[in-house]
């Protein structure tokens, strides 16, 4: 928990502002508290961000993808849709698709960690630079193995995956039209989304 001088996108006209940065504590205990009420928010980076406006062709990729990973992943493994993450210390994203270990109710006193989490996807069309920036950092920093980025501006599906600490990805595959994404739980084949069915 500490101030910093400095800006962050959008706020260039404000450069001279300086910004508080809270940490995930901090965070949880506004919200519980009642004085966070914007559910249009989430912490990244220790910093309040207005989430995007959602265009329909993103909300039905989404919805389709949910139900094509549910329906197939394997006992012991449940997806979350726009469900807060918590990655210690600054970071408590709300991802499109959250595939988390466990049922709906071990989470019913928590929100996930990284270490309860196979795979988080975004689907980015106006959030792609957010969701290639700031977000990419925050998974990698918390070690989530697997990040898809569901690319609807260039129309093929960005797979990230051995994190690095230091806000990274060391690999990163980009699938499109006519080839097949292998969703891995570990070493267990949990799903294929055919990358044409997407777009």
């Amino acid at each position: 928990m500490s101030t910093m001088t400095g800006s962050l996108s959008g706020l260039s006209p404000h450069s001279g502002l300086i910004l508080y940065r809270m940490d995930v504590d901090e965070y949880e205990s506004l919200a519980g508290a009642g004085v966070l009420k914007d559910p249009r928010v989430e912490l990244i980076d220790g910093y309040l961000v207005r989430k995007m406006t959602k265009k329909p062709k993103h909300t039905t990729i989404t919805e389709w993808l949910r139900d094509r990973l549910a329906e197939k992943l394997p006992t012991g493994w449940h997806v979350r849709k726009e469900e807060p993450v918590r990655i210690p210390s600054f970071d408590e994203p709300e991802p499109d698709l959250t595939v988390a270990r466990g049922g709906i109710k071990d989470y019913s006193a928590r929100h996930p960690v990284p270490a309860d989490i196979a795979l988080i996807v975004e689907v980015a069309d106006t959030s792609l630079d957010r969701d290639r920036g700031e977000k990419l950092s925050a998974y990698a920093r918390g070690g989530v193995p697997v990040y898809w980025v569901v690319n609807l501006v260039d129309q093929w599906v960005e797979v990230y995956t051995d994190p690095d600490p230091s806000g990274r990805y060391r690999t990163r595959t980009d699938f499109r039209s006519g080839e097949q994404i292998s969703g891995l739980i570990g070493e267990i084949q949990a799903c294929r989304i055919d990358v044409v069915d997407l777009f």
